[in-house]
């Protein structure tokens, strides 16, 4: 009796395979964890290694702006409650964008719902995040600097950027399979991103309208479009106790900009999904 395997005609047998296909999606999600940090010479203190050496190149520019950072928050924290959802946001990016190409000759071979792969790439640069935030704890205990209540509420903002990079990585790793040049716009948009994020200011710097040659320009708004914007500004508030400003409109801003990456991102990668094994 031969077993064919062919994935589900309807949207629910879908979602269906995709709790059938549970074990595979752990099995990959602990291979690219493994893999990350075999045969390196400090092995998971990679993860560590990026976001320190980038908040103290952005702790000197946030020097020239400290006048926007509350005198009760050590600049370096500052600093490090913007980089530590960026460096997530940014990997989880790069790496679901290449997640399809990593796995082309598994993706050839046999059937599986396709949107495990990018979504176990998003999950290990999660445990990259959870090491990054010891350092966050650590230097937090060096400043002697106790969080308070907002803590709480950080596990919804780490679900956004979790949203917004899981999203923008379908819509990436989908167009890579296709056009395989979008391998060299990926790092260019995790550096051009990082630099209209609120790293080294606050958004509260940012002026709400921007007069340029007699136009009344809208600027903290179109900052916002950043989905990172209101993340950032979202863990500061949480993990700083509440001394830095929460923009409610860049936080809803992104909210549904998160949502419609996820959505749009979905769709575009199920209709897409049916030829990635001839094209990959």
């Amino acid at each position: 009796m031969d077993l064919i395997l062919e994935p589900g005609r309807t949207e629910k047998n879908y979602w269906r395979d995709l709790w059938r296909y549970r074990e595979l999606f752990i099995i990959l999600a602990w291979r690219d964890i493994t893999v990350r940090y075999k045969q390196t010479v400090v092995g998971v203190a990679w993860a560590v290694i990026r976001p320190f050496l980038t908040m103290v190149v952005f702790t000197f520019f946030a020097k020239m702006v400290s006048s926007e950072i509350p005198k009760d928050v050590p600049i370096p924290l500052f600093v490090l409650a913007a980089v530590l959802p960026w460096t997530f946001f940014s990997t989880a990016m790069t790496e679901s964008s290449n997640s399809l190409i990593s796995n082309s000759n598994l993706i050839s071979k046999i059937y599986f719902p396709r949107l495990i792969v990018p979504a176990g790439s998003v999950i290990t640069s999660f445990v990259d995040f959870l090491i990054t935030f010891g350092l966050m704890t650590l230097m937090m205990m060096f400043y002697l600097f106790v969080p308070d209540w907002h803590l709480l509420v950080l596990p919804l903002f780490i679900l956004l950027a979790f949203g917004a990079s899981f999203g923008i990585g379908l819509w990436l790793c989908a167009l890579n399979v296709e056009y395989r040049d979008f391998r060299y716009i990926v790092p260019f948009i995790s550096q051009f991103g990082l630099f209209i994020s609120p790293i080294a200011i606050a958004t509260s710097k940012v002026p709400v309208i921007w007069h340029w040659h007699g136009l009344a320009i809208p600027a903290r708004m179109l900052f916002s479009l950043n989905p990172m914007v209101g993340v950032i500004d979202g863990f500061r508030w949480a993990l700083l106790r509440g001394e830095t400003l929460l923009w409610w409109p860049s936080l809803l801003t992104s909210i549904v900009l998160t949502v419609a990456l996820c959505l749009s991102g979905i769709w575009y990668f199920r209709k897409m999904e049916r030829t990635f094994a001839d094209v990959i």
